[in-house]
């Protein structure tokens, strides 16, 4: 009896999944009434005055209030999902906040046809792209398409990609009036905004030119090849019987020193935030320079790995060889965790000091509202209505209200001490439109300190702060397109005017396609012979 209601049970869960697919696909494709489309319209902009702390703060509410009636009167048939997603971002971009967006609703899938997905691969993914000079190419490539990188891409089917990112350009939001975060983004996520504009695809067609050739590369999802299967079947198929290599059999002291290079291995990635699908390391310590005693710190990004034993590691070594002059590549940095940059801050000063003001809030509870979106899985809601009472406290307890306004009271708004082995040289920072968010606040806080010499181009992130930390995600009830808004203005004690830019470089220099031709780096070719230039 348990077992027939048990299968009766997994019958009914399994054929009310597969209905949810059907339903959540047909609601993505299907044409939604003008009122429909007009309620979404009015419900996105309801959750950001309710939600958003600084939503008026580049362009006010006048003419944000009517941007929005705008749309909603020239929305008067008619649409899908992804053309209503294209026409709002691209009144929500006025906001002027770059961790504000929105997200095209996608398809889903049955269990079955997860299943089989997983044993397929898209070799497109292994593919980089950057846009500079009005040129999109192949800035860097995995596995045997290596050898198209510099490639430049013509065609992507049959549009050119200079139209495709001068469309995408229209609804990418930076932070407040920049426009340097524009075609770097667009060409560093290009298959992002090609997916979110398109639908999802199983194949694509890129027209390339490398060097004088001219030609066509077909890409398509196909069967991932299972080499295991591929030497059982060829031992199969051979009439002679081959035996099988006998396995070396390790001493206890082999297979100890093994078990100790493999643990070192992996405290190595996890230090270096080793990111294995794309066979690199968001954190690197290196030397450059004519005698190599120049430090070079390029960072990816803040949010993968233990930071700490990173820092603690590389600022031993820069004391220990007495290096005396550290560049910090934060290029094509889009940001991460606030406590990861407080960290490396205090190695990077001899004083105290505060990282960010406390964040301006428009909810005594922004942890609890981000956790009990409308997008949180029911499961993730049941542990976070468990949980509820300490999410409760904590808001109450670094909540606090001041001049008729809410501040919460992240850990890096605290005073913090420096390291004992802080690094007392000369800093160079090197920054370009893709240096957002986290990377922007410490560009901000170096600037601000003049601690540091900074090269390359103007972040895609503001100087006077942005609105982050926490977000709520919320799904428009009928055409599904996804808001991500943000809870928190996260700033630096450091403003600068006029509001509305990011961190300007001392020296202004912008790589071009030639450079990337001839593997050339002008921003730290710069750097090199300015400190050759000095005893």
């Amino acid at each position: 009896m348990r077992k027939t209601l048990l299968i009766t049970l997994l019958i009914t869960l399994l054929l009310a999944s597969c209905a949810s697919v059907d339903k959540h696909n047909l609601q993505i494709s299907k044409l939604h009434s003008v009122e429909d489309l007009h309620d979404d319209i009015d419900d996105v902009y309801d959750q950001l005055q309710r939600h958003h702390p600084h939503l008026y703060q580049f362009t006010s509410r006048a003419v944000l209030d009517f941007k929005f009636d705008s749309l909603k009167h020239a929305i008067d048939t008619p649409l899908d999902s992804r053309t209503f997603y294209k026409q709002l971002a691209a009144v929500t971009k006025h906001i002027g906040q770059g961790h504000m967006s929105l997200s095209p609703p996608s398809q889903r899938f049955s269990r079955k046809e997860r299943k089989a997905l997983r044993k397929t691969k898209f070799d497109i993914n292994n593919l980089d792209f950057e846009y500079l000079d009005d040129t999109l190419f192949i800035s860097n490539a995995r596995g045997v398409d290596s050898i198209l990188i510099n490639a430049e891409v013509l065609k992507i089917e049959d549009e050119t990609p200079q139209d495709l990112i001068k469309k995408y350009s229209k609804i990418i939001a930076s932070d407040g009036y920049n426009t340097t975060f524009h075609n770097r983004v667009a060409g560093h996520r290009f298959m992002s905004y090609y997916v979110n504009d398109k639908g999802r695809f199983d194949s694509l067609k890129l027209t390339l030119r490398n060097s004088d050739s001219t030609f066509v590369k077909h890409y398509k999802r196909v069967l991932k090849v299972d080499t295991t299967a591929i030497k059982k079947d060829s031992i199969k198929s051979d009439s002679v019987k081959v035996e099988k290599p006998k396995a070396i059999k390790l001493t206890k002291a082999e297979r100890k020193a093994k078990n100790k290079a493999n643990k070192a291995k992996r405290k190595y990635n996890r230090n270096y935030g080793y990111i294995a699908s794309r066979q690199e390391y968001t954190r690197n310590l290196n030397f450059v320079g004519e005698d190599s005693l120049v430090g070079l710190l390029k960072i990816r990004g803040f949010s993968n790995g233990n930071y700490k034993d990173f820092y603690d590691d590389s600022f031993k070594t820069l004391d220990s060889l007495k290096t005396d002059v550290l560049i910090i590549d934060l290029r094509n940095n889009f940001g991460g965790r606030l406590n990861e940059i407080t960290y490396l801050y205090s190695y990077l000063t001899d004083e105290n000091f505060t990282m960010i003001n406390p964040s301006e809030v428009n909810t005594r509870f922004p942890l609890l509202k981000s956790v009990m979106s409308n997008t949180t899985p029911n499961v993730a809601k049941v542990f976070a209505g468990i949980m509820s009472p300490v999410f409760f406290t904590l808001d109450l307890i670094k909540t606090k209200k001041k001049d008729d306004k809410l501040y919460y009271k992240f850990k890096s708004a605290k005073e913090k001490v420096p390291k004992p082995l802080n690094f007392k040289g000369e800093i160079y920072v090197l920054i370009n439109g893709n240096s957002f968010s986290a990377s922007s606040l410490l560009s901000t806080k170096l600037q601000g300190d003049e601690r540091a010499t900074f090269v390359g181009e103007e972040t895609g992130g503001a100087y006077n702060g942005t609105v982050a930390g926490f977000y709520k995600v919320y799904e428009m009830p009928n055409t599904k397109v996804r808001a991500r808004i943000g809870l928190a203005h996260i700033d630096a004690p450091h403003k600068t005017t006029p509001d509305g830019y990011g961190v300007k470089p001392d020296v202004e220099l912008l790589p071009s396609y030639k450079d990337r031709l001839q593997s050339v780096d002008p921003e730290l070719e710069w750097i090199l012979e300015d400190i050759a230039q000095k005893p």
